[in-house]
């Protein structure tokens, strides 16, 4: 994905944003998210590739959640081929509850998680 400095700017007002750092400061990590109503919207969780398989994709979508604590319901989105990403969300307890097509080759799969784990889709 891609995005121009200015579509940043635009949602760092509008969204908090997360960052896992190593020792020396350097962003490693980071997730993206935002409340509409009682539900928090969780996105662009990226993770360094040589720092993934190490456990900071999980603490940014705990720590996350643990911002939004108060939200009533968690969602977040990834593409159908994305077999990690959906793997460590079903892993935290997000499951799916529906897909849409973006074109013939791309499928988005949405994903859902209750704070109180009462799941209501």
């Amino acid at each position: 994905m891609i995005q121009t400095l200015k579509e940043i700017k635009q949602e760092f007002s509008q969204q908090v944003f997360l960052k896992a750092t190593e020792e020396d400061g350097n962003i490693i990590g980071s997730v993206r998210a935002y409340l509409e109503k009682e539900t928090a919207y969780i996105g662009r969780l990226i993770v360094k590739p040589d720092s993934q398989n190490k456990g900071i994709g999980t603490r940014l979508m705990q720590a996350v959640e643990q911002h939004f604590k108060f939200a009533d319901r968690y969602e977040l989105f990834t593409g159908y081929k994305s077999a990690r990403n959906l793997y460590l969300y079903q892993k935290l307890g997000y499951l799916e509850f529906k897909r849409i097509p973006v074109n013939d080759s791309l499928m988005m799969v949405f994903l859902e998680k209750y704070r109180n784990n009462n799941q209501q889709s």
